[in-house]
This record gives C-alpha cells, structure tokens and sequence, in this order.
C-alpha cells in the first residue's frame, strides 16, 4: 500500500516543488488536499490527479490514507495545522517560514517533541545545496582562520513601486516577524557559521500601505522594506546585514562575505563563490566530493520516515533558532534597543 501524502495549502511552492518531488517517489501518493476554497481544491485535484479534496483541515487529518502532511500555508497557519496534524499521528513537512514569531515556532518544536514517533521538518532554505557543507567546513577547520567578520547583502527594488498590489508578505497577520528574505538568509548563515548571540537593528517602510486587490482596501504595512542589522555571533564574528527592496539598480545578485583572521571567501547568489588566502588569489569553490546535490526535500523527508535518518535540512529547532533571530531584529528595531538572543536549549 502506498505511503499517503496530504496538502494543506497548495500554493506556489507546493504545486512546483512537492507535489513533482513527491511523485517522483516510489510508493509515495499524494491522496488529499484542502485549500483555501473547495473550488480552487478541485482544480489542483484535477491538475495533478490527486483522489480526493477535503472540505477542511480536520477532514485531511481524519482520512486514514493520509500518513503525512505538507502544509503549504501562510505562517499565520503554521503552528494551528501541525500541532493538528501531529495530535492526528500524522508526519509533518512544513513551509518555511517556521512561524509568525518565535513564541508560535517554539510551540511548535514543543508539540513535535511531544510526538517522537514523528518525523517534523521545515522546508529548508535552497540557496546553498551545491556549496554549503563545503563552506561550512571551511570556516570550521582553520582554512579562513578565525572568523572575523560576515557581510550580507541583499538589496533589489521589488518594493520600490507604489502601485504594486499589497501581497502577504506585507501583512503582518499573515506573515507576523518576518521581513523580506532576512529569515531565509539568517537559516543560510547560521547553517554555515551557528547561532547569532545579539541584535541592533534600524528599519522603515518607505511604502507604508498598499492596496489588496481581492477587496479594493488600503492597508497600513509595518514590515519594513529597508533593513540594517549589527549582529555579534556566537564564534566571535561581527554580522553585518544589509537587506532592502527599494534600491533600484543595487549590485546583483545578493551575497555573503566572510573573512577571516587567515583568508576570505565570498559567496553569490546562484550558489557560486570563492575563497582564498590572505596575500593569495581567490579560487573557485569546488563543492567537496559527495556534498553537493539538488533539491531533494521530499527525498529527505521520507528517508527520515523510512529509514529514521536524521532531519538536517531543516529541522524544528534549526527554525527556532531563526525565529529568535527574527524576533530579536524586530524588537531591536521596535524598541531602539540592542537584543540578546537566547540560544536553544538541546534535547
């Protein structure tokens, strides 16, 4: 008998990464899906051929041929749905981001604690699958030296024109702490370097409301579209974050930069980059052999169902830990004030 999925949410990222990756395994189905209306349900049914379309979540989670989840949802749903899907006995994949702050990521690694039986895993952050375990050995056996500093800069100007209709990512309701892609570019980072122990940050909305096309209504936005952060890590290292979507024409594409006491290395979007030593010319990134691979979410997820391998990309915790980032950012921000961030306790 085939091993069935259930989509909670089949938005963008459901219907061009996990429904193909899913299919693509053998005795995986996907048998049920639920979304926002029945309507929109049916054709996703139709387009992919999927069984049966629920009329709610708690419909999903009662059908006995649904063993696992995608929730595929906004984050204002995240922390509701698995926490439902969990108590269901049902295996949890979940969107990125975690949550709308780290209060709801932190209930939500709670309840997938309280349910070991179960695999829970967050989409991982796609940017550094070629090169990133590369780059992380690099900056932990010695090659860099110590880290000194790291530099991120990601500058475009998506949210420059006015007339752009409100999407949301712009509603704190739906999306809560999270801003542009920092929460995405922080998983990245500590991926590579560990946890963040301190926040300054200053931000602005230079476009402070939008209209939402659905009801022809205004709305306020407090998610900022300009952002800077001074961050002290936990190695040692100095974080500089430099992230807005009102700079037209800024240098493409976004990068990281870090230095060492011994060498740097600077990596770009596209997932490219290189490294050299101080008084050396920088050289291409090789990944190392057997690290470097494509998407392979749905893969992950069910060999950690099948076979019990550990959840590395990206697990409950690991999107606690950028939650409190987030959350930090915000409240420094908010409140003027520098933000220690707790670092998370291990099981």
């Amino acid at each position: 008998m085939a091993f069935g999925i259930g989509l909670i949410g089949a938005g963008g990222n459901q219907k061009l990464r996990h429904i193909p990756g899913f299919r693509k395994i053998n005795d995986v189905e996907i048998v049920n899906v639920v979304n926002r209306s029945r309507a929109s349900g049916e054709r996703v049914a139709a387009e992919w051929d999927i069984p049966k379309v629920s009329e709610s979540v708690a419909e999903l989670l009662s059908d006995p041929a649904v063993d696992a989840v995608s929730i595929g949802t906004w984050p204002y749903k995240h922390l509701e749905y698995t926490q439902a899907a969990l108590d269901a006995g049902k295996h949890v994949l979940c969107e990125a981001r975690m949550a709308t702050n780290a209060q709801e990521a932190e209930a939500m690694l709670a309840a997938a604690r309280a349910h070991p039986d179960l695999v829970s895993q967050l989409v991982p952050a796609p940017f550094d699958f070629r090169l990133g375990q590369t780059i992380r050995r690099l900056c932990s056996d010695g090659s860099l030296g110590a880290i000194i500093e790291v530099h991120l800069t990601l500058m475009n100007g998506s949210g420059l024109n006015e007339s752009d209709p409100l999407h949301w990512r712009h509603r704190s309701d739906y999306s809560g702490h999270n801003m542009m892609q920092l929460g995405i570019f922080n998983e990245t980072i500590q991926r590579w370097l560990g946890d963040t122990a301190r926040v300054t940050a200053h931000a602005r909305a230079f476009v402070p409301s939008r209209v939402d096309e659905e009801t022809g209504e205004r709305h306020n936005i407090v998610i900022p579209d300009s952002l800077g952060i001074f961050a002290d890590m936990a190695n040692g290292a100095r974080c500089t974050y430099r992230v807005s979507a009102v700079t037209a024409g800024a240098p493409q594409p976004p990068t990281i930069d870090i230095y060492g006491s011994e060498g740097r290395l600077h990596w770009r979007f596209g997932d490219t980059g290189e490294w050299g030593k101080h008084g050396e010319d920088v050289e291409p990134i090789q990944p190392d052999p057997g690290t470097a691979h494509d998407w392979q979410v749905e893969q992950d997820f069910m060999r950690s169902i099948r076979d019990g391998a550990p959840v590395t990309l990206t697990s409950f915790e690991d999107g606690v830990r950028y939650m409190r980032f987030t959350d930090a950012v915000w409240e420094s921000w908010n409140s003027g004030q520098s933000q220690d961030i707790e670092p998370l306790t291990e099981r």
